[in-house]
């Protein structure tokens, strides 16, 4: 398991970069829509779905991007997850098995 991002409450700054691969190979995901959903762990309530932001010729090297924008993060601190779904312009969907921890604190202001 990789180590939890941090984060800081009302951030707004934060961008998660994940190269998407199957058997080492990275995926073409181009021709797809690819999301993140974040909740708080060990729940069931989805906070917020983050659509990739990556350009064009990152998505090509499997690359997606995800932005927390204003709101977002404006969550009591402690610990959550992220799950990262990619469905393809065919309607076939593909759900990395992997979760992204993070860990959010409070922030000083």
């Amino acid at each position: 398991m990789a180590d939890p991002i941090y984060l800081v409450q009302g951030d707004t700054g934060p961008q998660i970069k994940a190269t998407i691969t199957r058997d080492s190979a990275v995926v073409d995901i181009s021709a797809a829509t690819t999301k993140m959903h974040f909740r708080k762990k060990f729940t069931e309530d989805l906070i917020v779905s983050l659509t990739n932001a990556s350009v064009s010729l990152d998505q090509e090297n499997g690359i997606a991007v995800f932005v927390f924008a204003e709101g977002d993060l404006d969550l009591d601190a402690g610990e959550y997850e992220g799950e990262v779904e990619v469905v393809f312009n065919d309607g076939t969907r593909e759900t990395i098995y992997e979760l992204i921890d993070f860990t959010l604190r409070k922030d000083f202001a």
